[in-house]
């Protein structure tokens, strides 16, 4: 069963993203690389609840 999850960003905080996760599968929290239009450069963004 997938489960909406919001990535927020490493750097700055704000929450940019929300994406699919299968929670059965993915124990630990995601990290991706995306673009931040606050800090406007490309960070890690990372899971939060």
């Amino acid at each position: 069963m997938s489960k909406k999850i919001t990535l927020a960003c490493a750097e700055c905080g704000s929450r940019n993203y929300t994406t699919t996760s299968n929670q059965e599968n993915q124990t630990e929290r995601r990290e991706l690389k995306k673009y931040c239009k606050t800090c406007n450069a490309h960070t890690v963004h990372r899971e939060t609840k």
